[in-house]
């Protein structure tokens, strides 16, 4: 039976989400891969345990995450009722609802419909009774978005989930969802987008500005590129690594001008006395515009390494100006 780290609480730094009262982990643990029905069991408790042990409370999933999908709910539901149990109220327990989940028209996109469905289903998977944040995981061009952020209301205002959650909003979008719900009595309390050294969309959308006016959190997924802002691809692409395997990433990304990117990068890292990952993790956190960042590991060093920035040392302004030479 897993006993819990009694120190799990003396490293791990925690932000406020937003305006909320609600504190996240600077570092949390997403479920997106490496928990489904064709991974080890027994790794994936590793996983949790060494997450928890380091004072990561925030465990991200969605109805979909597999493979197949719903499996890591159900993985994720095992563990928890088993071995978690106990430590349910120190957990912040995530999950979402935007992709296609189920066959016919009512299994995918943003109807009410489909989210109150698809929560029913998540909670019998994970055997909760609420998840603390439910996210609506993509924008739906169709459903009107009155129609989405009421179904987000009327979740928590039921019990089934404590905060609302948007994903993958830009920031218009986000700014009229936070208006609808706040008409309904209920806060946005964060939104989930990809965010990276490669991928700083969110800074040219102004969306970091746009959830500082309406009082919410965010969250990076992919803070590590699928892995390219790893030592993983330095030299080329490895034989079984993601990018031979993942439609994510594939080996055309992978070219010779952005090896030599990842390159530079790495020597500035090992500089500083961090690896690229730690690195990157880094630069995503600076200065706190990010509530959070979503890793994912399928070892649980992996977990152990990147928990390490939260003790680094900032970023100063030359290794900034360094590193954005090298995006440029």
């Amino acid at each position: 039976m897993y006993k819990a780290n009694e120190n799990r609480y003396a490293q791990m730094k925690y932000a406020r989400c937003g305006k909320s009262g609600l504190l996240l982990p600077r570092i949390s643990l997403g479920l997106w891969h490496n928990f489904g029905s064709v991974d080890p069991f027994e790794n994936q408790k590793k996983l949790l345990f060494t997450a928890f042990d380091l004072g990561i409370t925030h465990f991200d999933l969605a109805n979909n995450y597999g493979p197949v999908p719903g499996s890591a709910e159900e993985n994720f539901g095992r563990i928890i009722s088993a071995e978690l149990k106990s430590h349910r109220d120190e957990l912040v327990i995530s999950t979402k609802a935007g992709y296609e989940m189920w066959d016919g028209p009512y299994g995918n996109w943003g109807s009410r419909k489909y989210l109150m469905s698809s929560l029913d289903q998540s909670l019998s998977r994970m055997k909760l009774d609420y998840v603390d944040i439910f996210y609506h995981h993509r924008p739906d061009p169709d459903t009107p978005l009155e129609e989405t952020m009421g179904a987000l209301a009327d979740i928590v205002h039921q019990g089934k989930a404590l905060y609302a959650g948007i994903s993958n909003y830009n920031a218009e979008q986000t700014k009229k969802a936070a208006e609808i719900l706040r008409s309904m009595g209920v806060p946005l309390l964060i939104n989930q987008f990809r965010y990276n050294m490669i991928d700083r969309w969110a800074d040219d959308d102004r969306l970091f500005d746009a959830l500082d006016g309406v009082g919410a959190g965010s969250i990076a997924f992919c803070p590590l590129a699928q892995g390219l802002l790893t030592s993983r691809y330095l030299g080329g692409i490895p034989e079984g690594s993601r990018a031979t395997r993942s439609v994510f990433l594939t080996p055309d990304r992978i070219t010779d001008e952005l090896r030599a990117k990842l390159n530079r990068l790495n020597e500035i890292a090992k500089n500083r006395g961090q690896s690229l990952a730690e690195m990157s993790l880094s630069w995503a956190l600076r200065r706190g515009r990010l509530t959070s960042v979503l890793i994912g590991a399928s070892r649980a060093e992996q977990i152990v390494e990147n928990a390490r920035v939260i003790n680094a040392p900032d970023l100063t302004d030359d290794e900034l100006s360094a590193i954005h030479s090298v995006l440029a």
